[in-house]
């Protein structure tokens, strides 16, 4: 009998291209699901399965899912960590959890590319040419500058680090606060440790890299918005919850901050008639920051490679067991 492989979320449809699923040396049944699955049809993909691949946390899988999983015996995620898998539930059931390692700039270089857009308002410049139109004329059509200005980095871990580094190839003044960051750390980095309200306050762009956990999660509040400045752009390719999502349409709509640019939301898909779709001063990608083909060749190659040692009862060099 063929392994039974469930793959969730593979909104390119990609899984079959870039995972090298014919080096496993037996035969494996793919039910590729490039679509986002609602409650009712993920518990029916899952019954038969006897492997769940997730991608990211697309679709979560809480104790609820997995009691419609009889049968799994190993998930594997792309990435080294998911937190909307339960883990305690997958160990309960004798369920193996695997992760796979990727491409580590894309993320970083997404959030770059949602700045550039709203400094120079790349959205509104394109659709005037698209319409016949030119230059604007009006000061409000005015590109802003990076050189001089200030970048807030909130989490200055391996993305955030990277993210500051170009704001210092741009002759930013960069800034950065996490709850543990020391300023030793920062001065590694070439960046200055600041306390929270003064990141807010005074920073020209901030952009966030937590990851989310229940100490992060709304660590920008309403508090925190209401101190940027009304020239600020925040910026979120982390994860939506470290963000609180109305607070942020209510500034946006009011004209508080300058505008937002957001990869990642606390609902995704986005759905068709959430207010964020609407808000001005916005550029919304559709959680595009590790979708680049190097970090989708890894994984799935990583996921192939997790696959073939759980069938044979080994680990991965290096490990990559999450349970």
């Amino acid at each position: 009998m063929p392994l039974r492989v469930l793959i969730l979320d593979d909104y390119q449809d990609v899984a079959r291209e870039l995972g090298p699923w014919h080096s496993l040396g037996f035969e494996v049944d793919l039910d590729v699901r490039t679509t986002h699955l609602t409650d009712a049809q993920l518990r029916a993909a899952l019954a038969p399965a006897e492997v769940v691949v997730v991608m990211r946390e697309r679709t979560p899988l809480p104790r609820e899912a997995l009691e419609h999983a009889p049968n799994v015996k190993l998930v594997v995620t792309t990435g080294m960590a998911n937190a909307s898998i339960d883990l305690a539930a997958c160990r309960e059931r004798g369920i193996e959890v695997r992760g796979s390692r990727g491409s580590s700039g894309a993320t970083a270089e997404l959030a770059w590319g949602l700045i550039l857009a709203l400094v120079r308002d790349l959205p509104a410049n394109d659709r005037r040419v698209r319409g016949g139109g030119w230059q604007g004329d009006r000061a409000a059509d005015l590109g802003g500058d990076l050189a001089g200005a200030r970048l807030g980095v909130v989490g200055l871990g391996r993305l955030g680090t990277a993210v500051a580094t170009v704001g210092l190839a741009f002759g930013m003044d960069v800034v950065a606060w996490s709850q543990n960051l020391t300023a030793q750390q920062a001065l590694a980095v070439g960046v200055r440790a600041v306390a929270k309200a003064e990141l807010f306050s005074t920073s020209d762009i901030v952009s966030v890299h937590l990851k989310l956990s229940e100490r992060s999660r709304g660590v920008v509040g309403a508090d925190e918005i209401a101190m940027m400045k009304p020239t600020a752009y925040l910026v979120n390719t982390a994860r939506g919850p470290l963000i609180d999502e109305e607070a942020l349409i209510g500034a946006l709509r009011e004209g508080r901050i300058a505008g937002a640019g957001l990869d990642v939301f606390d609902v995704e898909p986005l759905p068709p008639g959430h207010p964020l779709r609407s808000s001005p001063n916005t550029v919304l990608t559709p959680h595009v920051g590790y979708v680049t083909r190097a970090t989708y060749e890894a994984w799935w190659r990583d996921v192939v490679d997790d696959v073939a040692a759980w069938a044979r009862g080994e680990e991965t060099d290096p490990p990559r067991r999450l349970a």
